[in-house]
């Protein structure tokens, strides 16, 4: 880290000193990294930065080494950035984001500084969840989409997730199912003409989300593909992250209710005007549409992924079949 950057965060945080701890992981495709720095004389003890770097030459882990993709990840970290800069204050507890203590963009280099989550309350992070774990995540999206319910996603991503079919021309262009792949459009359509649009996490998998040792709550992190979008997006790709096939079988109704049941409180408390009941309607729906949407993606970008099972199969079967009876 430069010494530009050292004295942003020193000043940002009142520190009299910094030293590094970690770096907790590369970005993808070699794009920088994110680290915990320990402080002196703050009120901080630790600190997170995600401070990206734009590579010379491309290395995208499963060969997507493309203009396009460059530029899409580009304007990621831009609209992260818009994310904490204009939005992430109007978090509430209930949809824990880590708090942004400095911004900056430099030459070739954007810089993120946040506080540590960590030593916030949120120490763990899993890569196998209990039911009580999985709710957690449930109501920190319920609550979330409530927040953000009818705001228009300014300086973010006009329609969120990293698989939005707009960007994807590629994977579309691979994919090799072609009832999925002639869909694919009306899927996309579907989701957009939803009357009840609000911010989507676009990236709300398991990893995405830290826990409190109890496992009752949960705070989110990475949003470079927040955007505008149907809710179902977030939920479908979530469930999908730490569920196998049998378990999205059997717990998906189960899921589904305690979502829309935290919804609807959530609704009620910052929108008064807006019936739980038919947001409800509509988007249980949209939640077999939006599962089938991420996997078109999947189905082009990587065909042998463990996503891609009977499960997902089958709904996106009944999705494709359901459109093209509608035409």
């Amino acid at each position: 880290m430069n010494n530009h950057f050292t004295d942003l965060v020193l000043k940002s945080t009142s520190a009299k000193s910094l030293f590094k701890i970690e770096t907790i992981q590369s970005l993808w495709s070699g794009y920088g990294e994110i680290l915990r720095y320990g402080l002196k004389g703050s009120e901080f003890n630790s600190v997170v930065i995600k401070h990206v770097r734009l590579p010379t030459e491309k290395n995208h882990p499963r060969g997507w080494n493309t203009d396009l993709s460059h530029k899409r990840k580009i304007k990621s970290y831009h609209v992260e950035i818009a994310w904490y800069q204009q939005w992430s204050r109007l978090c509430s507890s209930s949809c824990r984001v880590p708090r942004c203590l400095a911004v900056e963009s430099k030459n070739n280099e954007m810089f993120i500084l946040l506080e540590d989550l960590d030593n916030a309350g949120f120490p763990l992070r899993h890569s196998q969840v209990s039911d009580k774990e999985i709710k957690a995540c449930l109501s920190w999206l319920a609550n979330f989409h409530a927040i953000f319910m009818n705001q228009k996603p300014d300086s973010l991503w006009e329609i969120g997730t990293y698989w939005h079919l707009d960007t994807r021309p590629d994977e579309l262009q691979a994919l090799q199912d072609k009832k999925l792949k002639q869909s694919a459009a009306a899927i996309d359509l579907k989701l957009q003409q939803s009357p009840f649009q609000t911010f989507v996490h676009g990236d709300a998998k398991l990893a995405n989300f830290c826990f409190a040792k109890d496992g009752k709550s949960v705070a989110a992190v990475d949003f470079q593909y927040i955007g505008g979008g149907c809710g179902m997006k977030d939920v479908a790709y979530f469930i999908g992250s730490c569920l196998d096939e049998k378990q999205c079988q059997q717990q998906e109704t189960e899921l589904l209710d305690y979502y829309f049941k935290v919804l609807k409180q959530a609704l009620a408390l910052h929108h008064k005007t807006i019936n739980p009941g038919e947001v409800e309607q509509d988007w249980r729906a949209l939640y077999p549409v939006a599962w089938t949407d991420f996997h078109r993606f999947i189905k082009g970008w990587s065909p042998g992924h463990w996503k891609i099972n009977s499960y997902s199969e089958r709904i996106a079967r009944e999705v494709t079949s359901q459109l093209t009876h509608q035409k």
